[in-house]
């Protein structure tokens, strides 16, 4: 009777994860088992992890990690071990560290990308719309709205400093003159806010079709509710526009 009660009391600790020594919400653990469940089934992850040797060589060559509480070998260490709790404390903050650099990816010996891994963790944690995740590409707010509405993140002519006056002091070192560009990117790629930024309706309406039929549209509203409600409503507005122009072609 006495180890069944154990065995009960065990269960009920095992059913909530927290640290003790923090004030942040316990967190079941089938959500634990959820999430991990999510980045394991991810179409790349086994592509990406292969098993760790505990070498090192991604930490020490990894510039984040020089800077922040940051590891790529804690990464791979963490999944590879199924470390639930460390996965999800891992998302919390240390993920969004990462630069995407993928030096880890062409130094690592056995072949592992934790680059690759923090983009799938990052993908899970805006799917479970994660306040890290909120958090992390509040800033980018006005370039979701760019990417998302016309396909296009930003111009060449767009870098300078008038151009981005809320993005701190340090902006004002920033200059890219096109004529400078054009020696490094090829012409017909090197489109400008009249060019880029212009998009006609039909490909806008794809655009749209294609963020909702791939879940992008739900996931931004996790994370998002206010851009995601701006940019239902661009997009409606520009679908009956086409739907208009459709119209006008038949008559």
């Amino acid at each position: 009777m006495a180890n069944a009660m154990l065995h009960g009391d065990a269960a009920k600790g095992r059913a909530m994860i927290a640290d003790p020594v923090s004030a942040a919400t316990p967190v079941p653990q089938a959500k634990l088992e959820e999430i991990f469940e999510d980045i394991r089934s991810h179409a790349l992850y086994d592509h990406e992890l292969y098993g760790c040797l505990n070498c090192g060589i991604c930490t020490a060559t990894c510039p984040s990690a020089h800077y922040y509480d940051y590891s790529p070998r804690e990464i791979v260490q963490l999944l590879w071990t199924e470390n639930l709790e460390g996965i999800h404390d891992a998302m919390q903050e240390k993920i969004w560290a990462c630069a995407q650099c993928y030096t880890c990816a062409a130094r690592c010996p056995f072949h592992n990308s934790p680059g690759g891994l923090v983009m799938i963790l990052r993908e899970v944690a805006i799917k479970h719309g994660m306040q890290s995740a909120k958090d992390a590409l509040r800033p980018f707010t006005r370039v979701l709205l760019k990417v998302i509405s016309t396909g296009n993140q930003l111009a060449p002519n767009m870098i300078t400093p008038d151009a981005f006056p809320d993005w701190g002091p340090n902006i004002c070192k920033v200059d890219a003159p096109l004529d400078v560009l054009r020696k490094a990117i090829p012409v017909p790629t090197l489109h400008t806010m009249d060019t880029a930024w212009v998009v006609n309706l039909k490909t806008s309406v794809e655009l749209y079709t294609i963020w909702e039929a791939t879940g992008v549209l739900d996931q931004l509203e996790t994370i998002d509710e206010n851009l995601f409600d701006v940019i239902v409503d661009v997009m409606e507005e520009k679908r009956e526009e086409y739907q208009d122009w459709l119209d006008e072609q038949d008559d």
